[in-house]
């Protein structure tokens, strides 16, 4: 069995963030032509717990919380080689550990991990709502 190094003190560069989002599949799904977003996305995260085969970047999970009540998921990236093989549990396991004791995590799965999600304990909840950034909030 593989042993990877798990951080949570890691600090990426664009490029390493950019590159595992595409070997992962998210990529298809975030702003990976925009350096300007994915810098936000790094420099804003509260949590981030990366994954590392020798200095090769393998998995990421990338969270923002109020540590006490919520805690959003915002990417969880495994390198589709390295799927199935338990990094995904171990790098929200690790974000969890992060989190206070009523602090739940919350997610919007990406469309490929739809059933990955409840094999390993998250609960459905057919209550989330999106508004895109180019959407207005309109009188009802």
């Amino acid at each position: 069995m593989k042993t990877f190094r798990y951080a949570l003190d890691a600090t990426i560069d664009i490029a390493q963030f950019r590159d595992l989002l595409i070997r992962s599949t998210l990529g298809e799904r975030r702003p990976i032509d925009d350096n300007a977003c994915l810098e936000g996305m790094l420099r804003h995260t509260d949590i981030l717990v990366t994954a590392w085969d020798g200095d090769v970047l393998v998995g990421v999970s990338r969270s923002l919380t109020d540590w006490t009540y919520s805690c959003y998921l915002a990417d969880l990236a495994v390198d589709v080689a390295y799927q199935h093989g338990g990094v995904g549990r171990r790098l929200i396991d690790m974000t969890q550990q992060q989190l206070g004791p009523h602090c739940k995590i919350i997610l919007l799965a990406a469309p490929a991990a739809n059933d990955y999600y409840p094999r390993i304990g998250f609960e459905h909840n057919p209550r989330a709502w999106l508004l895109a950034r180019d959407s207005r909030v309109v009188d009802d």
